[in-house]
């Protein structure tokens, strides 16, 4: 059952990865805002900077996602301190504004005179690129937040040379003037500076100025890379959708000034979108952002709209007779306009063209486009379809683009018929295709001239054919079990079947495989490969007996047939063939160890029974009593003994040091004889003699100054 499921599992994954071998664009959908929740999450309430507020209240915002009052009591506070501080960095004011542009806060009054003069006071004396661009991007935000506040910028041509100064050959941009090293990131920051510098200039810039831009960003796109399903995007050390989402911003902004001009070439803005977009969703939050904004840039902007064709399933199942559905739409999925979806041509696996310029039908209320039917030549398989996209006059006006042709890879799936499926063991000088001719002009011979006979041979062909113990047997392998065979290693067996498509095609699958598993689980996977018409497999056991492993018995047969394309997928038991193979050679390499299933430790242990040895009769209480009392005897008799002798304290030390050795001898030794007792009720062998060495040590040294202070005294008694 296992090996049933994990077969269907294969091929399912098989069908997944087929299908997805080449992306497919979908526009922003509910898995993003799901995934935002989990992407953006703050920290007590509130984000570790200005900077990650603001890319998470702006990608919330995109995503249609109001997350304001949860954040604005934390956050707002952090914004307030930042503006009302005179030393607050640039980079810390910009963002503290990018954020009071989302949650409104309560800056006060007097906040913008401060911060105008503290901005136009960093883009005076800016050397630096992010310099610049914190200052200048910082004004543009107050004009948007705070009205009437004078930030006319008098030396704006002059600015606008010093960035304009830090640009390269190339397109790409410099962080300063004293770092030759370039960057296309760089270039994104540097086009929002210019044109926020457009947007504050009391007068008009110079047009040779804006012309050599625009130039400049012509030289870049040269160095844009690409993928062979038009799929645009820009690379730097930054990484690449760090750096598309900056060129992309620093674009948009520069083209919003009506002064510029700026027309991109179509096929890249749609080529930059597809990168976006292919790019799935980013578990990182700044690659998210990055995503997010790039693409609201991309929906509203001045030069041009992309329009993204996608399509809920790429997978068309024939025996449902699903519809081909087909949706356009913007990069955030907002409706697209007026317009009309043809299918220009879908080509199969050789290159072939089986539909031609099909227009679309259109649905309103669910905003799809759909082909409900398919000509009769359209077969199961893998197909790559062309879309073409024709935009009414008015979608033309608002400056909607799309690809010249959408491909999409599509896959046909149907069910496979599965015929003459026979199944035979041959002898080896039987076993040719001729000898089977032969046999086949014999039978045609006698069934001509020999009409009863013909009839008996007739039956018997058809009882061979339902008895399950026979060497040829014709296979339903809808069935399981429904064959038993028997073979020795001078014998063959044959395995041969039939696919057809439903228009009656031959079907090659991509998969499709015998195993022979013996009865000591040792398993034997063949190839079953399809030539022609007919899909065979021969196994002669008299070179497979050292691969078989010279092991005789009973093998389970089993067939296995896989397709992306094929919705009837089958593993079949066919039943199982008893082999009789001759007996192993000592040289021979033995049968692979049974491998044991690595989930089994975790499932019940085998019980473990133990028979205790059974006690020892122990004497009577009485006896155990009186052995106690001899033992004690002694004792009591050394204590009358020492009252007899008169034994006294008298020649105890009497001074500090030599009384203090001895009372820690004698607490020694009652240490020792309490060590014993403990060991006899609870404590181990080795415990006790850990105990007893480091009791030993501390006995040696205060006996010896015992010892030591008693000779003293009594040398002392003798001299006197």
């Amino acid at each position: 059952m296992m090996a049933r499921c994990l077969a269907r599992f294969l091929v399912s994954l098989l069908a997944l990865a087929i299908c997805n071998a080449a992306s497919v664009s979908h526009p922003i959908s509910d898995s993003h805002r799901s995934a935002a929740l989990d992407v953006f999450v703050p920290l007590d309430g509130s984000y570790k900077s200005l900077e990650e507020a603001y890319e998470a209240l702006k990608s919330l915002e995109i995503l249609g996602i109001d997350k304001k009052s949860d954040l604005s009591s934390g956050t707002c506070e952090n914004v307030v301190k930042v503006l009302a501080s005179p030393s607050s960095a640039l980079k810390d004011v910009f963002y503290a504004l990018s954020v009071n542009g989302i949650l409104k806060c309560k800056t006060g009054e007097d906040g913008p005179k401060d911060i105008v003069s503290k901005l136009q006071a960093g883009a005076k004396d800016a050397k630096l690129l992010l310099d610049f661009y914190y200052s200048i991007r910082g004004l543009v935000l107050v004009k948007e937040q705070f009205s009437g506040t004078d930030l006319t910028l008098g030396n704006a041509e002059a600015i606008f040379r010093s960035v304009k100064a830090l640009s390269q050959s190339d397109g790409r941009w410099r962080y300063s003037s004293n770092n030759a090293e370039s960057s296309t990131f760089a270039a994104g920051l540097a086009f929002e500076t210019l044109a926020g510098v457009i947007s504050l200039a009391p007068s008009e810039i110079d047009q040779s100025l804006i012309q050599t831009v625009k130039t400049g960003i012509l030289k870049l796109f040269d160095s844009i890379q690409k993928y062979d399903d038009g799929t645009f995007y820009f690379d730097g050390s930054e990484g690449p959708i760090s750096t598309t989402a900056s060129v992309i911003r620093g674009l948009t902004s520069f083209a919003a000034s009506e002064s510029t001009g700026l027309n991109l070439p179509g096929d890249k803005i749609v080529g930059l979108a597809k990168f976006f977009l292919g790019v799935g969703i980013p578990g990182d939050a700044k690659d998210f952002f990055n995503q997010i904004d790039a693409l609201a840039c991309l929906e509203d902007n001045r030069f041009s709209v992309p329009l993204i064709l996608s399509l809920p399933s790429t997978v068309i199942s024939l025996t449902k007779k699903e519809p081909l559905k087909v949706k356009v739409s913007t990069v955030l999925g907002s409706k697209a306009p007026a317009l009309s979806v043809k299918l220009a041509k879908a080509l199969n696996s050789k290159g072939s063209s089986v539909i031609n310029n099909q227009e679309l039908k259109f649905d309103a209320d669910s905003a799809t486009y759909f082909l409900d039917s398919f000509p009769k030549n359209f077969d199961v398989g893998k197909y790559t379809f062309v879309f073409e996209i024709l935009l009414d006059e008015s979608a033309n006006e608002k400056g909607y683009i799309t690809e010249a042709q959408t491909k999409v890879p599509i896959a046909a799936t149907g069910a496979i018929g599965i015929e003459n499926a026979e199944i035979a063991v041959l002898d080896s000088d039987v076993g040719s295709i001729e000898s089977q001719k032969k046999y086949a002009s014999l039978y045609h011979l006698l069934l001509t001239k020999y009409v009863f006979f013909a009839t008996f041979l007739l039956c018997c062909h058809h009882f061979v054919s339902w008895f399950p113990f026979c060497n040829f047997c014709r296979l339903d392998l809808t069935k399981d079990g429904v064959v038993s065979l028997s073979a020795n290693h001078l014998q063959k067996l044959r395995l041969s079947f039939q696919l057809t498509t439903p228009l009656g095609l031959v079907f090659k699958p991509h998969q499709a495989f015998l195993k022979l598993k013996h009865e000591s689980q040792v398993e034997h996977i063949f190839l079953v490969k399809t030539s022609g018409k007919k899909a065979e497999l021969v196994l002669d056991f008299l070179g497979l007996v050292e691969k078989l492993y010279y092991l005789s018995g009973k093998y389970e047969i089993q067939l296995t047939i896989g397709d992306a394309s094929m919705e009837n997928s089958l593993l079949s038991n066919i039943g199982h063939i008893e082999l009789d193979l001759p007996e192993r050679p000592e040289k021979a390499p033995l049968p692979p160890l049974h491998p044991t299933d690595p989930y089994s430790r975790y499932g019940p242990k085998a019980e473990i029974s133990h028979i205790f040895r059974v006690p020892e009769k122990l004497p009577a209480k009485q006896l155990s009593l009186i052995f106690l009392g001899l033992i004690v005897l002694p004792f009591i008799a050394f204590l009358i003994g020492l009252t007899r002798l008169g034994v006294n304290i008298k020649s105890f030390p009497s001074s500090v040091g030599a009384a203090t050795s001895a009372l820690l001898f004698h607490g020694g030794i009652g240490a020792v004889l309490l060590l014993y007792v403990l060991f006899w009720l609870k404590l181990d062998l080795f415990t006790t003699l850990k105990a007893l060495s480091l009791l030993g040590v501390f006995l040696l040294f205060v006996g010896h100054r015992t010892l030591s202070n008693l000779a003293a005294a009594s040398n002392k008694l003798k001299s006197a």
